[in-house]
């Protein structure tokens, strides 16, 4: 019960989720004591995911970094002294001005979605970074597949509006656990169950999504194309198409038809390892339920074909007339919708007529170990590390591990905790958390923008990254005026004046005025102003300019050395490597572990709670297996996504994967990936 001397603070869950969630933080003290959700936005309402609630835990952790440290011990034993904030700036600003001088590219920003936020990502970083005029940073590592695969089709990241799920009477929940991952979402979707729809699970594993599903389909990793075409053709073959639809707002019909009679349900059944039946069952409810929806996310795209899977799920609203309704259509991402003023915030134009490399944060195992080289340009010398942890997140890790234990790298780590990537650093600096400081937010699953208000004061010395960047570019000399903004003002450049800032002060999130059912009549953000199925750009690139299915680049063979597939989606209690060493959730999930199915388990000699090696020709992964029908048979689940040194062999299931690329988006394949698995020792 709240205390008349509590106060209460408007924010917004900073974390990678689709929900972005409008939090209310009671404070007594000066101390933060609970975190909820904002009862008055509506999409929120009251209800917040089991590790955001957990946030004063989170903030107020014994190992909370609070001082800046310098390294005094060898790359990557995590051995630190506590210096001044003056000592570590100054020798962090000498030792980036030394390579601005001479080799500016030679420096690197590495980031992506520790914070969401607007100002407290790549406000003032990116301008800091643009005036020094460092490599850029390809931000790849989770949605660049998918997002390039709707601008190929739709034009835009851009979809249905989450709310109005809950009218579909068929919901396809396609590569999504909805219930860990988007978890207001599953509320409409429950309420839309209630009301009769239909609820279908499409995914390798049996999530706790699919439990609660009517019909799971298990189809195998990377086959999610070949599945949506079997679809496409028995639209066709049945004519359950909206034939108006088709005519006045899409493009390249007539070879999208050819493409997909090409892949009969028997076809698609013996490449996804479903039963035939299943598909056509699900075009028929597909073909004939209005309205339906799909809810895409973005676990179907971390593979070899993952930009063209999203492309031919993405076209299926448009056969069947599913944008005609408010409760049809699709989502997978809603940002492409927000009116971010990016040039206001970041200033691109600090880069005056250089032009600078991009690097993509996918590979940078084989960048940090790359030698200078014409192609290349200059060895990367300098890393400065914000909103991510590469060394556990990042794929082929031992290369990433080799690429940061470079004794002449010189990195620095802007950081709440000591993670895998903070053991490398030569400076580590504290930052602050989502409770300190100012940020704005879009979302990627609603359409409201969120405003954060610092909740309590900054605990130790920790600072804002936007501060810590502001004092950087101070002590470098950079004397424009924009490094002199406070984080209030960078919050009202974000979107300038097309969202109302007196409203986000006034309740902390204002809804964008966008219409029901955005595509009823077309008007897609595509050139065409068209649904394109053939994609007039792609043809230009001498690429193929509709859908089609690739299958993995690491089919496993029954008879090789590699035998089962293996995708690592994050466990329900974990987002990515955040909230790993938060001890209430950490003891949820217990320990590393590889979910199995009996059948594979059984022909290994593997039992329930076995100690593991997984393994392929990258290395191995040591930890406990789940022997589980949650697997499908031929595929192993090694959820995350743990710090390395919480594995049992300082390792993590990074260790496996590789760091080819998607067919397009330049996305990681994280979940194209063969292995093998033994058992080690019995517990």
């Amino acid at each position: 019960m709240n205390s008349p001397h509590d106060t209460q603070v408007r924010g917004a869950c900073p974390h990678d989720c689709p929900d972005t969630c409008a939090l209310v933080t009671t404070v007594r003290d000066g101390v933060a004591t609970r975190v909820q959700g904002n009862p008055d936005h509506p999409l929120t309402d009251g209800v917040l995911c089991a590790k955001v609630s957990r946030y004063p835990e989170r903030t107020y952790h014994p190992d909370r970094l609070l001082y800046p440290q310098k390294r005094v011990g060898p790359k990557g034993a995590g051995q630190f002294q506590r210096v001044s904030w003056d000592e570590a700036l100054t020798d962090i600003a000498a030792r980036l001005s030394a390579l601005a001088a001479q080799r500016p590219e030679a420096v690197l920003p590495y980031s992506y979605a520790g914070t969401m936020g607007l100002v407290q990502g790549d406000g003032m970083a990116a301008r800091f970074f643009n005036r020094l005029g460092a490599s850029r940073l390809d931000q790849t590592i989770c949605a660049s597949a998918g997002t390039a695969g709707l601008m190929n089709t739709l034009g835009g990241k851009v979809g249905m509006k989450v709310q109005f799920f809950a009218e579909a009477k068929l919901i396809l929940i396609w590569g999504s656990n909805s219930i860990g991952s988007n978890l207001h979402f599953w509320r409409i979707a429950q309420e839309a169950k209630r009301q009769g729809a239909r609820l279908v699970c499409i995914d390798p594993r049996r999530t706790e999504t699919a439990d609660k599903c009517h019909e799971h389909i298990a189809l195998r990793p990377g086959t999610d194309a070949a599945l949506a075409l079997a679809l496409m053709h028995e639209l066709i073959q049945h004519d359950w198409l909206d034939h108006d639809y088709i005519a006045q707002h899409t493009l390249g019909w007539a070879e999208l038809r050819e493409r997909a009679l090409q892949w009969p349900p028997e076809r698609a059944a013996e490449v996804c390892g479903v039963p035939v039946e299943q598909i056509q069952r699900l075009a028929r409810d597909y073909g004939t339920t209005q309205p339906a929806a799909i809810r895409l996310n973005y676990g179907m795209q971390r593979v070899h074909g993952g930009g063209n899977a999203v492309r031919a799920v993405a076209c299926l609203p448009a056969l069947v007339g599913a944008w005609r309704h408010r409760g049809g259509g699709l989502l997978l991402s809603s940002s492409g919708q927000f009116p971010v003023q990016r040039q206001a915030l970041q200033r691109p134009d600090l880069l005056g007529e250089r032009r600078p490399r991009l690097i993509n944060m996918s590979t940078i195992g084989d960048d940090l170990l790359r030698p200078a080289s014409p192609e290349f340009g200059p060895a990367i010398e300098a890393l400065v590390v914000y909103n991510s942890n590469p060394v556990a997140v990042a794929p082929e890790s031992a290369k990433v591990v080799a690429g940061f234990q470079r004794e002449d790298l010189f990195t620095v780590v802007l950081e709440h905790f000591q993670t895998d990537t903070a053991d490398h650093a030569d400076y580590l600096l504290p930052a602050t958390t989502q409770l300190e400081h100012w940020d704005v937010h879009l979302a990627y699953g609603h359409t409201d923008v969120l405003l954060n208000r610092p909740a309590i004061a900054p605990v130790g010395e920790a600072l804002p990254n936007s501060e810590i960047f502001r004092r950087l570019a101070q002590k470098m000399g950079f004397d424009e005026p924009c490094f002199a903004e406070d984080d209030q003002a960078l919050c009202r450049q974000a979107f300038g004046d097309q969202v109302d800032f007196n409203t986000l002060l006034a309740q902390g999130f204002a809804s964008l005025p966008l219409p029901d059912a955005p595509f009823a009549q077309g008007g897609f953000p595509t050139p065409s102003g068209r649904c394109e199925f053939l994609n007039p750009q792609l043809v230009a690139q001498g690429l193929d300019g509709l859908p089609q299915h690739l299958p993995n680049r690491e089919l496993p063979d029954p008879q090789g050395p590699w035998p089962l597939a293996m995708i690592s989606p994050p466990a329900r209690n974990f987002l990515n490597s955040t909230f790993v060493n938060v001890n209430s959730l950490n003891k949820l999930e217990t320990e590393p572990l590889l979910e199995i199915h009996p059948e594979d388990a059984a022909a290994r000699q593997i039992r329930h709670g076995d100690v593991v090696r997984v393994f392929n020709a990258r290395g191995e992964y040591h930890c406990k297996a789940d022997v589980s029908a949650r697997a499908r048979p031929g595929v192993v689940v090694g959820l995350g996504l743990w710090w390395r040194k919480m594995g049992l062999n300082g390792t993590n299931v990074n260790q496996l994967t590789g760091q080819a690329l998607t067919d397009m988006g330049r996305g990681p394949t994280f979940y194209d990936c063969a292995v093998q698995v033994s058992a080690l020792a019995c517990t």
